[in-house]
């Protein structure tokens, strides 16, 4: 069996997810060997509870380790360009959580001139990797989520058309003071949780296009992205976690793809109930929903939960009490363990990734352009 040694750059909520997923996968052994973050306790506290070797005070010190293979980035996307490039400049291969880049000033800048900035670096990088040996993953888990595989599957099998796509994911809130702020995220809830169905619906519309021998792009996109928790005063936010100041807290996306089919991006940080991710496609002979979470594979009813709060049962749910859809499996569920495995047998054999720049990409590309049809109130055409 392989081995790997892996090195962190961020220690919050997602590296927790990322950690307990290398060690499921199946073929290889993927080492937790180091890590580090801006937090030099938190670093300590990470490196505690799921093992790795040491903890490094700086990113200059995990970089410079000959023993590290592949460098995990799981930082606010803000930073993610330049320690992309750091770490390739370094000899590693990189995994880069989403979303991959953005524009990172204030919320009321021109949104046209954020589209135009966000492609003008995703052009830069993208001569920036050409000929180079290491590889970028990018940690779009969704598209390795098993009832996406599944939908990939069966198109595959049946050759039809996809008509029409829907993806959602929407939960109460990010809890991290940072999500409020355009300039530490790019965005609002449309990039940080709408790029998650909207990464899966772009791949699945170009595994179709691959099986009919087509090309197939999204020419237009019409979206209103906005703050509808806003005139709520602080007592009537009840369980709502996010306080956007210059993002989005909901957005609505609706693509038009080049051969006149259809797909619609739904996110929100205003819904409460636990996280809500799914995926659906539709053909002329088929309906597929793919219900990421909630799911039903075991559900638990409490009158009093109050002897349940270390159990873990979801993500952002408010309460234990009463009927639950508790999550099993979640690092395969949610497609974390997939996700790794394809990337580290990207390393073993020098394949290409499911999720690599090029999904990024085509991502990002629709994401700020939804923002730039938000703020005109047009449709946005791609170029």
């Amino acid at each position: 069996m392989k081995q790997y040694n892996i090195g962190f750059i961020g220690c919050g909520f997602a590296a927790n997810l990322h950690a307990q997923a290398y060690k499921r996968v199946p073929g290889y052994h993927a080492n937790l060997y180091a890590a580090c973050s801006a937090d030099a306790r938190q670093t300590e506290e990470f490196v505690k509870r799921h093992g790795f070797e040491k903890a490094c005070q700086t990113v200059e010190e995990l970089l410079n380790d000959p023993l590290v293979d592949i460098v995990d980035i799981i930082v606010p996307p803000e930073a993610h360009i330049a320690l992309v490039k750091q770490a390739m400049e370094s000899g590693k291969h990189v995994v880069c959580e989403k979303p991959l880049n953005g524009y990172f000033g204030n919320g009321s800048d021109d949104k046209t001139l954020m589209y135009a900035k966000v492609s003008e670096e995703l052009d830069d990088l993208k001569q920036f990797l050409s000929g180079r040996k290491e590889k970028l993953f990018y940690a779009e888990n969704y598209i390795y989520a098993p009832s996406v595989v599944k939908i990939r599957e069966m198109i595959e099998a049946t050759g039809e058309k996809l008509l029409l796509l829907k993806g959602e994911e929407a939960h109460s809130g990010s809890h991290a003071p940072h999500a409020a702020l355009w300039s530490m995220n790019g965005g609002g809830c449309l990039i940080r949780q709408g790029c998650h169905p909207l990464s899966a619906i772009l791949y699945l519309k170009q595994a179709e296009a691959k099986k009919r021998c087509e090309t197939i792009t999204v020419t237009s996109v019409l979206c209103d992205a906005s703050q509808v928790t806003g005139s709520l005063s602080q007592s009537e936010r009840g369980s709502i976690l996010s306080n956007p100041k210059d993002v989005e807290d909901w957005s609505e996306t609706i693509l038009t793809f080049s051969d006149g089919t259809k797909a619609i991006i739904s996110s929100g940080d205003m819904i409460v109930g636990g996280v809500r991710n799914k995926v659906e496609a539709y053909t002329s002979n088929g309906c597929y929903e793919g219900k990421i979470a909630p799911n039903d594979a075991f559900m638990c009813y409490h009158t009093d939960a109050s002897k349940l709060s270390g159990v873990y049962m979801t993500e952002k749910v408010e309460t234990k009490a009463g009927w639950q859809y508790v999550f099993l499996c979640e690092e395969e569920m949610r497609g974390y363990v997939g996700e790794l495995e394809d990337f580290l047998r990207c390393v073993d054999t020098g394949k290409e990734p499911e999720s690599g720049f090029a999904l990024a990409y085509d991502t990002m590309k629709v994401l700020y352009a939804s923002y730039a049809s938000a703020a005109t109130n047009r449709r946005f055409f791609m170029e």
